[in-house]
């Protein structure tokens, strides 16, 4: 289907509303993205014809919500390119996602073992493994990034070695907008680990912004989100190697995920049930398919360049704008525009924004070290997605003008 974004945008309904008594510029969109029709109609059917739990009702209702649900699986397998649907693993996102690996991990590793993450991960990425050596006794090691924002790539190199048990790194940065290499990065990391180090990569960012084949990539683990790919919230996915998941220690234990139980003793399920304990997310799981399958019928390589075009138009409008520094300028970069101005806390301009109908983020975006990293309290975050126009990048800086002259 044609990309035509005044057409998509009448897809979201909520894109139609006011706030402040201004039409809603909604630049939010790395915190969460807006829901189209499309989903919005998959889950109120599955809610209103068919609810049931999954698996094991005797019932056509219970029958009709398994297909649906086992269904959704099947098309996040073939979206991602996994080599089998038992490597899809559900969780309640990005952050679960990443603990269900780490929880694992901490069983495995080795006081001389080392962990390797960066300097621009969210704290989902970094408080797990944190959390994970301490259980361990083994070593967290912080790979530095330049003041662009980018990895520095023979520094990270040079912190690889036969001891890195595990390298998790972020495909693009939540609080930049920095896409890392990650497919040359992944080859480096199995060449000076000797192959002895997994990779773990957190995609929140990247899965609605760049093609995700898990299979060209090798990684071993890759972890997303529903809620910032058009999908429900409350719902993400694990996706990792069969041969390493089917062993992985299990991290929940419970209903669903075990073959047979006894009072001394439980036998756990095969994948991909060995890891999802208790009744699922059906709902949300039948939601972010109807996402998936109403993205893939667009021309996604004119959603990218329309995306790309959004930031450089937001970059060079923020470079032209008087008191206003760019954080974060890698070469590479998901629709995120970062900044600070010399007049006004961030939470000032984003309160000052709203008042004008502009959503965006304010803070330091659960990467507070990170912003001690770049000398900054916190920025004030745009971020872009497919349904947002220029001239809505218009509206911000004539917003952020607001801004200045009401904090002069």
């Amino acid at each position: 289907m044609a990309f035509d974004v005044l057409e998509i945008r009448k897809e979201f309904p909520i894109l139609q509303r006011s706030v402040h008594n201004k039409s809603l510029v909604y630049l939010d969109n790395a915190a969460t993205t807006q829901k189209p029709q499309a989903v919005i109609d998959a889950m109120v059917d599955y809610y209103s014809n068919y609810n049931s739990n999954v698996h094991r009702g005797a019932h056509q209702l219970a029958d009709q919500a398994t297909r649906s649900y086992e269904a959704a699986r099947d098309t996040v397998a073939e979206f991602i390119n996994a080599n089998s649907r038992s490597e899809v693993i559900w969780s309640a996102g990005t952050t679960e996602s990443i603990n269900i690996v780490a929880c694992g991990l901490a069983k495995l590793l080795k006081p001389s073992d080392q962990v390797l993450v960066t300097q621009m991960e969210h704290h989902a990425n970094l408080v797990t493994w944190q959390q994970a050596c301490k259980a361990s006794g083994a070593t967290l090691v912080i790979a530095p990034i330049n003041d662009a924002g980018e990895l520095m790539i023979e520094q990270y190199a040079q912190l690889i070695n036969s001891h890195t048990r595990l390298a998790s790194l972020p495909h693009a940065s939540n609080a930049l907008g920095t896409i890392n290499p990650i497919k040359s990065l992944i080859k480096t990391i199995r060449d000076h680990s000797n192959n002895y180090a997994l990779v773990m990569i957190d995609g929140a960012q990247s899965i609605a912004h760049c093609d995700v084949d898990v299979q060209d990539l090798d990684c071993d683990f890759y972890a997303f989100s529903s809620h910032k790919f058009y999908g429900p919230t409350g719902l993400g996915v694990l996706w990792g190697k069969e041969a390493l998941l089917q062993d992985w220690p299990v991290w929940q234990t419970g209903g669903e995920m075990i073959s047979h139980v006894s009072y001394q003793d439980a036998q756990w399920n095969t994948l991909p049930y060995r890891l999802e304990a208790g009744t699922p997310n059906i709902c949300g799981a039948i939601g972010f398919a109807a996402a998936i399958n109403w993205f893939t019928q667009l021309d996604t390589v004119a959603v990218l360049a329309h995306e790309s075009k959004l930031l450089a138009l937001a970059t060079e409008m923020a470079e032209d704008f008087s008191g206003l520094q760019i954080i974060g300028s890698a070469k590479q970069k998901v629709p995120v525009l970062s900044f600070v101005m010399d007049r006004g806390h961030p939470a000032d301009i984003g309160f000052i924004l709203d008042r004008q109908g502009i959503a965006i983020r304010t803070g330091h975006h659960c990467a507070e070290p990170l912003m001690e990293r770049l000398k900054v309290p916190g920025t004030a975050r745009a971020s872009f997605a497919l349904y947002n126009t220029c001239d809505e990048v218009e509206q911000l800086f004539i917003g952020l003008k607001k801004v200045r002259e009401m904090l002069a």
